[in-house]
């Protein structure tokens, strides 16, 4: 079906307004939920007829909102669904899984390559993705592998690049892609100060952030096929670990989610300036350490996955904080460690 009359189909049901679905992968069975999303939380979609078999820790819709990837802690580490307003019979596995416990999963921006961050050896896993199809036959390892854990994993946005996040010494791995790995790019001359966690690209492909554990738990980077020079940190520093960062759609805010109130920054971003005065934290905060954030496509919303009930927070968000959302009415049953919007 043509996805805009799908989405008009979504609309009418919805009473109007319908504006994509929301995603939260979390701990605890059935360890991924999923609402449509309409400047507010819709009833919770049925769970998937084959079930995530372990703690959910990323998830991913492609970009054209028909499919929808999940990221957990056992084999087989990634699980992809069709999605129609609800989840479709789950696609074969891999015939190569990723290595161990899957921490973060993405689609290229045309959604015909699925990268994983995971655990163990090679540290991230890249796959051929048709919708309708499924996985195709993994592609060859990167020839210089991440030294350690993959843990968050991005495309830029034009699909030449793959940078992953990980644990060690350079924390960020970035590689040229078309049909599989380049050789890596060289290093940042000032490297992340600790492991990395989260890594995203501005919507123009022009800076790469990198959130990471030790003090200024966010590094963000021009990107232009290379690292450029670091831009200073912010005045305001996230108060700890710093666990996911994402910048909205139209790469005017950048947002960090962290360890330690209030859970989740946000700032000011010019590419070419870099960082602005910190946003007042939001009125209500997350209720524990943030995960992931995610913005919506349209750039108005801004959703925090975080470690304590109601373990999903959304904030309207356009040059700050708006009043929080009502919870779900359904919640996800464990600590939130991914979020993601699908595409309206």
């Amino acid at each position: 079906m043509d996805p805009n009359s799908l989405n008009l189909i979504k609309g009418a049901a919805g009473g109007g307004g319908y504006e994509g679905d929301i995603a939260v992968a979390h701990h605890t069975s059935p360890y991924i939920a999923v609402y449509p999303w309409s400047s507010g939380f819709g009833t919770k979609y049925s769970d998937p007829g084959t079930a995530i078999p372990s703690n959910g820790n990323g998830v991913a819709f492609s970009p054209d909102g028909a499919d929808i990837a999940v990221a957990y802690s056992g084999s087989p580490y990634v699980s992809v669904y069709p999605w129609s307003s609800g989840f479709g019979t789950k696609y074969s596995d891999p015939s190569t899984l990723p290595t161990g416990n899957g921490n973060c999963v993405a689609f290229s921006p045309d959604g015909t390559v699925l990268a994983v961050a995971h655990h163990n050896s090679p540290y991230v896993s890249v796959y051929p993705f048709t919708s309708g199809t499924g996985f195709g036959t993994k592609y060859s390892n990167p020839s210089t592998l991440p030294p350690s854990h993959g843990l968050g994993v991005a495309f830029s946005p034009d699909g030449a690049d793959v940078a992953v996040a990980h644990i060690g010494s350079p924390y960020v791995s970035v590689y040229p892609w078309s049909s599989g790995f380049g050789t890596k790019y060289a290093d940042p001359a000032t490297l992340p100060t600790g492991n990395g966690y989260g890594v995203a690209f501005s919507p123009a492909g022009a800076d790469l952030a990198v959130a990471h554990d030790t003090s200024p738990y966010i590094n963000v980077y021009p990107w232009s096929s290379g690292f450029g020079t670091k831009y200073s940190n912010p005045s305001t520093l996230p108060a700890s670990y710093g666990i996911g960062a994402a910048f909205s759609s139209n790469g005017a805010d950048i947002a960090v989610a962290h360890y330690g109130s209030p859970y989740v920054t946000a700032y000011p971003w010019s590419s070419g300036t870099g960082f602005g005065t910190k946003y007042a934290d939001p009125a209500t905060l997350p209720t524990g350490d943030g995960f992931k954030p995610a913005f919506s496509p349209a750039g108005a919303d801004l959703a925090v996955a975080h470690n304590n009930s109601p373990y999903v927070s959304v904030y309207p968000c356009s040059s700050g904080f708006g009043t929080k959302y009502s919870n779900p009415s359904t919640l996800p049953t464990g600590v939130g460690v991914g979020v993601a919007f699908s595409p309206a």
